[in-house]
């Protein structure tokens, strides 16, 4: 399905939030001819995109140098600059505090817009969130603040996004686009604006839809990974190569998606959105989800289970955990990106921290891994740096590293996502 004709180019769009989701959407609208600010309220990060610094691997330098330079973004932590917008996007994070969902950053999202809007104009939510948001919370209290109500006086929708960074071939305006609209006219602005953006929009009757959508896109990966990541650990007690038992099972042509074990999950979405699903069934209908508490269980136990396969591991080799030099390959959550949030790297290096092992780490996509930076010492891949570790853990298959200098060199090597080849220093997962 698609959103029907686009509107000319050329509008005042505010997107709220210039992280991991809203950076790109702001430079793609800007390529797409509209006029962009880029609101946040961190001014640490607009300094270093007004600077042309991106921290966000699916922006590189180059298109944010031509989207500064063409003078239609506008990067600011100034709201009065959203003054005049024609459609506000909110990219805002979604956390959980003490694992109940904290929609904070949506609610001060919306006040701050409440101010600036307009009769006539567009406000679309992205942040990922439980069914209702959109319109109890969102909606309700631009209304609250502005006087003006969601499909009367302004348009109101919701759109989930669906960033993969580091993903070359699913970007985002080649991915299909969610939109929903509280109203059939603002579904028709929703799906238009959007039009002009991406390839392909893909209606829905409400932003319940959407947001319920969404958390089943996330939640169905969660599942399953939790149900490899455990297949992994009782084939390795049965005898058997669960990952050999995966390539099998993939070559049937129906009925069967494969999924990898590995350390755990990460990002912002396994780790989290699943529970903002499962925190609103119980909520609202007394029950509990019982698949995503199961998958939560799982694979936040994987990092435990990896350090668990390491300390057996540099036994046999009679080397207690405790003063080993342990490297670690890959901080991010998933390869080829610099994405740390919830990454299970950071949770396997504190708990070897724990131990009592020195912890090295390797990743040149990463930036920063606080709290962790002041403890683990972070290093260049090189033969040195290999040959002095005691054992090498590879977390994150990021392409560039070069795999030939750890097979040559690592007395050990815990493979977490099969990527190197068969080796007697070698073992996997």
């Amino acid at each position: 399905m698609n959103g029907g004709t686009p509107r000319p180019t050329g509008r005042r769009v505010a997107v709220v939030g210039q992280g991991y989701v809203g950076l790109p959407l702001a430079v793609r609208a800007v390529e797409a001819g509209h006029t962009v600010v880029g609101y946040d309220v961190d001014a640490a990060r607009i300094s270093r995109l007004r600077a042309g610094d991106s921290y966000v691997e699916d922006v590189d330098e180059g298109r944010l140098a031509k989207a500064l330079e063409s003078g239609a973004y506008h990067p600011t932590t100034d709201a009065g600059a959203l003054a005049g917008f024609d459609v506000a996007v909110v990219t805002v994070p979604t956390p959980l505090l003490d694992d109940v969902p904290d929609l904070t950053c949506i609610e001060e999202a919306a006040l701050t817009l409440a101010g600036h809007l307009r009769p006539g104009a567009l406000v679309v939510l992205e942040s990922t969130t439980y069914p209702g948001t959109t319109e109890d919370v969102f909606g309700a209290l631009l209304e609250k603040e502005s006087g003006l109500r969601p499909g009367a006086d302004f348009h109101l929708g919701y759109s989930p996004e669906r960033i993969d960074p580091g993903n070359q071939r699913w970007t985002l305006e080649t991915t299909p686009k969610i939109v929903s609209g509280v109203d059939a006219e603002s579904l028709r602005q929703v799906a238009e604006f959007y039009g002009t953006v991406v390839e392909r929009t893909v209606p829905v009757r409400d932003p319940k839809t959407a947001e319920l959508a969404k958390l089943l896109e996330n939640t169905y990966r969660h599942v399953n990974i939790a149900l490899v990541n455990e297949m992994a650990v009782i084939a390795r007690e049965l005898g058997v190569d669960a990952w050999e038992a995966i390539d099998a099972a993939s070559s049937k042509p129906f009925g069967f998606m494969p999924f990898t074990p590995g350390p755990g999950v990460g990002g912002h979405c396994l780790p989290v959105d699943p529970r903002y699903l499962s925190w609103r069934v119980e909520r609202q209908l007394g029950r509990r989800f019982r698949f995503v508490d199961l998958a939560n269980d799982v694979n936040s136990q994987m990092p435990h289970y990896v350090v668990q396969r390491l300390v057996e591991a540099l036994n046999q080799l009679q080397r207690p955990a405790n003063g080993s030099r342990v490297l670690l390959l890959g901080l991010a959550y998933k390869r080829n990106s610099g994405d740390a949030r919830e990454s299970p790297a950071l949770r396997v290096a504190e708990l070897l921290l724990r131990t009592g092992a020195q912890v090295h780490a390797v990743d040149p996509h990463v930036r920063e891994t606080a709290p962790l930076d002041a403890r683990v010492r972070r290093v260049e891949l090189t033969e040195e740096e290999v040959a002095a570790a005691d054992a090498v853990v590879l977390l994150t298959d990021h392409d560039d590293f070069d795999y030939d200098v750890v097979l040559r060199g690592a007395r050990h090597v815990l493979d977490c996502r099969r990527r190197l080849r068969p080796a007697a220093n070698v073992e996997i997962l």
